[in-house]
């Protein structure tokens, strides 16, 4: 780390703010004016490769950003002063914003209320709107590049490539892939076909997503997927993933993250628009914070662990915690009814025809064969409380609204339980049963099989 410069050209360093890998943001002053600033501030190394070529392209990127922001002055943009290269050092000087960006309520326990999700993106949306008046697009819209004050004063940031004095040009071609996530791109920016204002209100449209529901609308295990389906699968419902958002905003959700140009949002007026037509049905209650000790109990069981934080936020929505007294049949063999449950504490008897099979405590599930059985879906067992029980109950039609992940990680979760169930029970048979018959073991586990030539 080095240490931090006294001046930059004609200001002076107040102290530093970030840094990236190549550029530092400090807090600056101009002994001319009353104003402080932030200036990204890029020191070249001698020892790099090829100076004078970095230094040409980054002038030609500076350049650009000049150019960008003369032209843009609103005010949830942030102001660019000057761009200035010098055979040692470049930097840029923008307008200083004592915010943080909205990557801070992206997360379920921290997300905002509605109506102030609303508010922030409909700055966006004519920040974008006016910007694309003047002919430019940002093509680099995350909850990183938006900042918000404590009195929900936005300033989107990062304009163009040409402010991330970072990214070396050769690196903008492969940029999809090379930096960072593509979670946020348009379909039409992943195939690197040319890129308009709808781009940009695409990828507001998943800073939308993420900020009302603490999670983003296409998650994959690794960058191919999340392409795959960000060219090809459709989002969940918002509404369903958090109930208190008005149904209304599937439809403005949808719009925006549509694939099809003709169909999603032209405009970032008309994105507004429909925003605040959302945000005129949404009362601006408190927002009550999620209960955090439902979620530190489950997240301490072992049928959990695969779970993300988010999906399980997503389990306490659609599950209903149930509390019951000592003896009582929670389920009877036979009933048709697939509800299946998770012991939180206490203990709970499983029996068939009268007799103990087990006896089941925290963490352990119970009832699951109903669900399994795609026959008949009934119990094939009684379950009776042994003692004071809490247990979360998870109803299939509820699970079924629920996000692939989350189904996909009941199904593994449930059916690894009753594989695993199963050979107890077979040992425990087994103690009854006849000697078994012993064959003779190959290393390969399988059959010698020899050709035999006539």
């Amino acid at each position: 780390m080095g240490t931090m410069p006294e001046r930059v050209g004609k200001y002076r360093i107040v102290r530093e703010l970030g840094r990236g890998a190549t550029a530092v943001v400090y807090l600056a002053e101009n002994p001319h004016y009353p104003e402080q600033i932030a200036l990204k501030h890029v020191k070249f190394d001698d020892k790099a490769r090829d100076v004078a070529k970095w230094n040409r392209r980054l002038l030609k990127l500076l350049k650009a950003e000049g150019a960008v922001s003369k032209r843009l002055d609103h005010p949830n943009i942030i102001r660019i002063f000057e761009a200035v290269v010098e055979a040692d050092q470049a930097y840029v000087v923008m307008e200083y914003f004592p915010g943080y960006t909205l990557e801070r309520y992206c997360s379920f326990e921290k997300l905002l209320p509605i109506h102030r999700v609303i508010g922030i993106i409909f700055k966006c949306c004519m920040a974008l709107d006016h910007a694309y008046r003047q002919g430019i697009v940002h093509r680099d819209i995350k909850p990183a590049n938006i900042l918000i004050d404590d009195n929900d004063n936005v300033k989107i940031t990062d304009f163009g490539l040409a402010l991330n004095i970072s990214k070396k040009i050769e690196t903008d071609s492969t940029f999809i892939m090379g930096v960072g996530s593509p979670a946020y791109m348009s379909p039409e920016q992943i195939k690197s076909y040319p890129l308009n204002q709808k781009t940009d209100l695409y990828s507001l449209g998943v800073v939308l997503f993420h900020l009302l529901t603490g999670r983003l609308p296409f998650r994959a295990a690794n960058p191919a997927q999340l392409i795959y389906k960000i060219i090809n699968a459709d989002q969940p419902s918002v509404s369903q993933l958090n109930p208190e958002i008005p149904e209304q905003m599937d439809a403005v959700i949808r719009k925006a993250l549509e694939k099809d140009l003709y169909s999603r949002y032209k405009n970032g007026a008309e994105f507004a628009k429909d925003l605040a037509a959302v945000r005129y049905k949404i009362v601006d209650d408190k927002c009550v914070p999620p209960d955090t000790s439902r979620f530190t109990m489950l997240r301490k069981l072992a049928f959990f662990t695969e779970f993300d934080d988010i999906e399980l936020w997503e389990v306490l929505r659609i599950c209903s915690w149930r509390k019951v007294d000592e003896h009582v049949t929670l389920m009877r063999e036979g009933d048709a009814d697939q509800r299946f449950a998770i012991v939180l504490s206490g203990q709970v008897e499983v029996s068939i025809d009268g007799r103990r099979v087990l006896t089941l405590g925290p963490g352990e599930v119970f009832g699951e064969q109903a669900w399994l059985d795609h026959l008949e879906h009934r119990h094939m067992m009684t379950s009776v409380s042994l003692e004071p029980l809490t247990y979360l109950e998870i109803n299939p039609p509820a699970l079924a609204l629920a996000t692939d992940e989350v189904q996909e990680l009941f199904r593994r979760q449930v059916s690894t339980v009753v594989v695993r169930r199963l050979a107890d029970i077979a040992r425990v048979a087994a103690q009854d049963g006849e000697p078994a018959v012993r064959g003779d073991y190959t290393a390969t586990g399988g059959l010698d099989l020899q050709l035999v030539e006539d």
